[in-house]
């Protein structure tokens, strides 16, 4: 009787205990999940703003949420291994900062690009005895996504009292390229100083058009280089695809042992750092 007891009460305690645990868990992942949505929604919000999208973050947030948990099960359902299923989680968890990454960079270079013709044209318009704000708003009525779209917000600043130097202080912030700073300091020089501003800012779209043309030659170049990082870096992985089709009993242990484990993340590191030295090696700065 006394055993059985004993049983009973140590039954007892251990299912208090993991009852216990189990809402601490709970409570645990509810709590980090409402400070992960809470972050994700601020940042979403002001990530689409900023390249002129209007879209509820709420929304952006299930989505996110639903490709996490979609591409993990499908990950887990092909391979059989939480071990890659792990990975695959963790990269779509970062997937949106790496897509606001590249995106900003690729409207950052449109910009750039579009720059020169730009100041031709406003230079144009300030040759013909129009004003800058008339000259502007002929830009903005032509010119293309983003460079209209941040000139056209120029212009709304100063309709509701900015004046022409915050405003250009805040196209620089919105848009930090060398190039950027390089016109915002030229129009506030020629601006402050009395200087003729059309012949500045032909004198700049010539610099600027250079520079562009001087990195292109260098991507060109080096693509070959950048191309190269990435052919290496897939190339393990993708023998081990084909091992694992071909012998997968051997290729068994790799991904369902402690070993195999240590194996795959001293492989990973090593791509890592191969591909993060060759593209060290071939980004050249102008």
């Amino acid at each position: 009787m006394n055993s059985s007891l004993s049983l009973l009460l140590i039954a007892l305690i251990v299912a208090l205990s993991a009852g216990l645990l189990t809402w601490f868990v709970i409570d645990l992942g509810a709590t980090s999940m409402k400070r992960y949505r809470a972050n994700f929604t601020e940042n979403a919000k002001f990530q689409v703003q900023e390249f002129f999208l209007f879209i509820d973050p709420r929304r952006l947030f299930v989505v996110n949420i639903g490709i996490m948990i979609l591409g993990t099960l499908l990950a887990w359902i092909v391979s059989g291994s939480m071990i890659i299923a792990l990975p695959v989680f963790i990269f779509l968890a970062l997937m949106p900062r790496l897509l606001y990454a590249f995106m900003r960079q690729r409207r950052l270079r449109n910009f750039e690009e579009q720059l020169p013709d730009a100041l031709m044209m406003l230079s144009g318009g300030l040759r013909a005895g129009v004003g800058l704000n008339s000259a502007i708003t002929q830009l903005v009525a032509e010119a293309h996504a983003p460079l209209g779209q941040e000139f056209s917000l120029l212009l709304r600043e100063q309709r509701l009292g900015v004046t022409l130097e915050q405003s250009l202080n805040n196209l620089a912030r919105r848009m930090p390229t060398q190039t950027t700073t390089l016109v915002v300091s030229a129009m506030r020089i020629a601006t402050e100083t009395g200087g003729g501003l059309a012949e500045t800012l032909e004198r700049t779209a010539n610099t600027i058009r250079s520079r562009l043309q001087m990195e292109g030659k260098i991507r060109a170049l080096t693509a070959q280089g950048k191309l190269q990082a990435w052919v290496v870096g897939a190339l393990p992985l993708g023998l081990m695809a084909v091992l694992n089709n071909m012998e997968p009993e051997a290729m068994s242990m790799l991904w369902h042992s402690r070993i195999g484990w240590a194996t795959l993340l001293v492989i990973f590191i090593f791509e890592f750092l191969g591909i993060f030295v060759i593209r060290k090696i071939v980004t050249i700065d102008v």
